[in-house]
């Protein structure tokens, strides 16, 4: 047979031997290390475990696609069944052979393949202080400090420390990915995760409560850690975490540089409404809702927007002091008066934070700053994960990872020994794929 050379055709050469209950070719696809441990009977017994109940196959969804190296790709799909779906991930070098291969349920995180979780160690912590304190993780790379570190900010809502969403743990990946090449990070439930009976009470509540207390406490954990490099501390934001980065960065001057990650700069009630337009065009929410949202996220723009507005009438479950702190910070004039080197980093297929609406208010503002990188993954979502075609919500519920590329320009700009700004990039580079 000839070589299937193309990571995604192989995925469904392969998909279609185990469908066809082929296990002798599937194994003859074995590379001789694969081939060392997994026999054709192990192959069988686990995808009549794990597929079989599931009825018959009725869909092969976007192969994904991640290097792991130089000479491997990894690559992960959803198969559809008549009564559910499974996850199949193949490694493999472009030459037909599979170099790795694991059938998971849909749901299910899996560790990145950058990350080597031998080569750091993580460790329970408490960030915050008083009744609001949140516990978190440490993540201190192995080997002679001290490291430089990262303080890890999840999006808007109750996220956990990992940023979990369906099979995604953005954080967990960034730690695990930073934590294996010499980068320490702390991350941290988000307040609203752990203690959402207080602050339902808690009126006057503000976004500014909801990160600042805590940036400021991790930062003071790290700079009294002898493992840590007190003068490389840095914010690593994502979605609202990245917005509300300059903001804290403002709180806490000496923190050294952030990385602002799908950061959105346009108002946060106008994003809502152009994200739920979006989803409409695509025929996934009704135009009702639209116009709710229209008209929540006009109640915001009122002049007699109080902490009293009802919280029904306002955008995503926030009160009227929620917006008030919200629309009165512009993230983009914060940063332009900071002295911080800055990376910002976009999806070029991210719905919710966009090149066209947010990223060109960064540009605009920012981004002629010597110290200020902005890069582009072409192929990335929300999440920064890689994929294909039209973004939907309904990707996130595939199991990725954070784009190993993503992982290394940021280790790259961290990493202590990397000069600063333009002298290191360019200021932009476009990932295709």
């Amino acid at each position: 047979m000839e070589a299937i050379n193309d990571p995604a055709a192989l995925m469904a050469h392969f998909v279609e031997l185990a469908d066809q209950g082929r296990w002798q070719a599937i194994e003859a696809l074995f590379a001789p290390n694969l081939a060392a441990v997994v026999s054709a009977d192990a192959v069988r017994a686990a995808w009549e475990a794990e597929a079989v109940p599931l009825g018959d196959v009725v869909g092969l969804g976007v192969a994904r696609t991640e290097p792991i190296d130089d000479a491997l790709t990894r690559v992960s799909a959803t198969v559809s069944f008549t009564k559910g779906d499974l996850a199949i991930f193949i490694a493999t070098a472009g030459d037909g052979l599979l170099q790795g291969l694991r059938i998971a349920a849909p749901g299910e995180w899996t560790a990145p393949s950058y990350a080597a979780p031998k080569q750091f160690t993580e460790h329970e912590v408490v960030v915050g202080e008083g009744p609001l304190a949140v516990p978190g993780t440490l993540t201190v790379p192995r080997g002679a400090g001290p490291f430089p570190a990262a303080i890890l900010l999840s999006g808007g809502g109750p996220f956990d420390r990992d940023g979990t969403a369906g099979p995604l743990k953005p954080l967990k990946d960034l730690a695990w990915g930073l934590g294996s090449r010499g980068v320490a990070s702390v991350r941290f439930d988000k307040v609203g995760a752990v203690h959402a009976g207080v602050l339902a009470e808690m009126l006057e509540f503000t976004a500014a409560d909801e990160y600042l207390p805590y940036v400021r406490d991790a930062f003071r954990q790290l700079d009294q850690n002898p493992e840590i490099d007190s003068d490389r501390i840095h914010v690593v934001g994502h979605s609202m975490g990245a917005k509300m980065a300059p903001r804290a960065a403002e709180a806490e001057p000496r923190i050294a540089g952030l990385v602002l990650m799908a950061a959105d700069a346009a108002p946060m009630q106008r994003s809502a409404v152009r994200v739920v337009r979006y989803l409409a065009g695509l025929g996934l929410i009704p135009d009702e809702t639209v116009a709710v949202m229209e008209g929540q996220a006009a109640n915001v723009e009122r002049a007699d927007l109080s902490s009293s507005t009802p919280t029904d009438d306002l955008p995503l479950g926030y009160s009227g002091a929620y917006w008030l702190d919200m629309r009165g910070y512009d993230p983009v004039a914060t940063a332009k008066n900071l002295t911080q080197p800055m990376l910002i980093l976009q999806g070029g297929r991210d719905y919710q934070v966009t090149v066209e609406d947010d990223l060109a208010l960064w540009r605009a503002g920012i981004g002629d700053r010597a110290d200020v990188d902005i890069r582009v993954y072409a192929a990335d979502n929300h999440m920064f994960a890689p994929g294909a075609g039209t973004s939907t919500p309904a990707e996130y519920a595939t199991p990725a990872n954070v784009d190993s590329v993503v992982v290394d320009d940021i280790v790259r700009w961290l990493a202590p020994e990397a000069p600063r700004g333009k002298r290191l990039f360019s200021g932009m580079r476009v990932r295709r794929g």
